[in-house]
């Protein structure tokens, strides 16, 4: 495996952040149906994806882009991370070294004490990724979402600031 990295959003990348928001099932679980396919580049336009309040980075190995990683601020509690890969970069320990990877840069350049991540109780791969990116289930958040015409239950993971980094050559 490439040696993944996290990235600024460039120009090049609103394709795929266009895809996203146009392509049904391309984030999996995720798709809440179609979105405005040009804001990306509004978006990008305004801050290139480093907001105050919610940011984007891309996750890359070598010279192929296989996905984003997300935060926003989360209330009384920190940030909340969030990652989506294309189904190609699935089930190769990206996820999971991207989403430590996140933690890291975060808990070294903010004052952030605590990072959350939720994913659906379906969502198996995921809940192993959090796992192995140094995430503990803290439990069910019942109905929290609305999804494929119904309400959802979630599960929210955490990890602190104190908490022991995963070994990422695993």
């Amino acid at each position: 495996m490439s040696e993944i990295e996290l990235r600024p959003v460039a120009e090049t990348d609103l394709a795929l952040l266009r895809r996203f928001a146009a392509e049904p099932g391309l984030i999996g679980l995720d798709w809440r149906g179609f979105r405005d396919a040009q804001e990306p580049a509004r978006r990008f336009a305004l801050d290139g994806y480093l907001g105050a309040d919610d940011s984007r980075l891309m996750v890359t190995t070598g010279p192929d882009t296989a996905g984003i990683v997300t935060w926003r601020t989360s209330p009384h509690t920190g940030w909340e991370i969030g990652i989506a890969l294309l189904p190609e970069w699935r089930g190769q320990g990206i996820g999971w070294r991207a989403q430590a990877m996140l933690c890291d840069y975060l808990f070294h350049h903010t004052p952030v004490q605590r990072i959350q991540a939720g994913t659906h109780p379906e969502n198996i791969a995921e809940q192993k990724s959090l796992a192995k990116a140094g995430f503990h289930l803290e439990g069910v958040i019942r109905s929290c979402e609305f999804r494929a015409g119904q309400w959802r239950d979630g599960l929210l993971y955490s990890r602190l600031r104190d908490d022991p980094a995963p070994d990422m050559s695993a």
